[in-house]
């Protein structure tokens, strides 16, 4: 079943409203007719439906809502501090995250990035999409936010509001990801943190422990930049979920 995201305002009197691109993809591509089913999450809200065509127009597409369909996001809030990666790999990371229940991506700037970001507002615009694209394929309930490039200085302070924090770390020999996990269960919000292809620095990592996050280790292997918050998004997924 195809999943679509609508502002608030788009949802009154049990009848959800679609428009713009979506209205496009349903009528000339999808080719969907009157009575076919979809799912329309309310972005604001965040809450799912469970629709029926009643109407085509012009530039709309009105749906019937039958019933209320129950979250499927994951109960930890997770958010993705991501050492900036060159070329093409941060979509990779946005689209794949996305499908295994990021809830937002926060690019970060640290000392072994190579990789700037140029054009950097129509870059958000295209990570943005994808993330939008992802959330419709993997039916979640929210569209997850990539937010604006911060600051290494600004991501200490930020990992100090989470109850948990935790930097992918390849020298970590003692503490696995499953350890750190174990050990906190009622938590409502963790904070990844994946440096970019040369890895974390030895200072920025000591800065990182200062400021309360967990270093862990994700294996024997070293992993890509863009393999590594794959592999803790999942070992989340399964401790929390599974």
């Amino acid at each position: 079943m195809y999943n679509f995201f609508v502002n608030s305002n788009d949802i009154y009197d049990d009848v959800a409203r679609i428009s713009g691109d979506d209205y496009n993809h349903i009528k000339n591509v999808l080719r969907m007719k009157i009575g076919a089913k979809i799912l329309i999450n309310d972005k604001e809200k965040n809450k799912t439906y469970l629709t029926k065509i009643q109407e085509v127009g012009t530039k709309e597409i009105f749906c019937k809502i039958i019933d209320r369909i129950p979250s499927n996001e994951m109960i930890v809030k997770v958010s993705l501090f991501q050492g900036i990666p060159k070329a093409d790999k941060m979509e990779y990371i946005i689209q794949k995250s996305v499908e295994l229940g990021v809830n937002e991506i926060v690019p970060t700037e640290m000392k072994n990035c190579v990789a700037k970001i140029n054009n950097e507002e129509n870059k958000l615009i295209r990570w943005n999409k994808i993330s939008e694209t992802a959330a419709k394929q993997s039916k979640r309930s929210i569209i997850p936010k990539i937010e604006n490039k911060i600051s290494f200085n600004t991501l200490l302070d930020r990992v100090k509001k989470f109850d948990l924090a935790i930097v992918a770390y390849e020298n970590e020999k003692h503490i696995s990801l499953r350890d750190v996990l174990n050990k906190h269960q009622n938590i409502n919000n963790i904070a990844i943190i994946v440096g970019p292809e040369g890895g974390i620095d030895k200072n920025e990592l000591n800065l990182l422990e200062n400021a309360g996050v967990k270093t862990a280790s994700l294996g024997k292997r070293i992993l890509r930049t863009e393999t590594a918050p794959i592999a803790m998004l999942s070992m989340i997924l399964y401790e929390y979920e599974m």
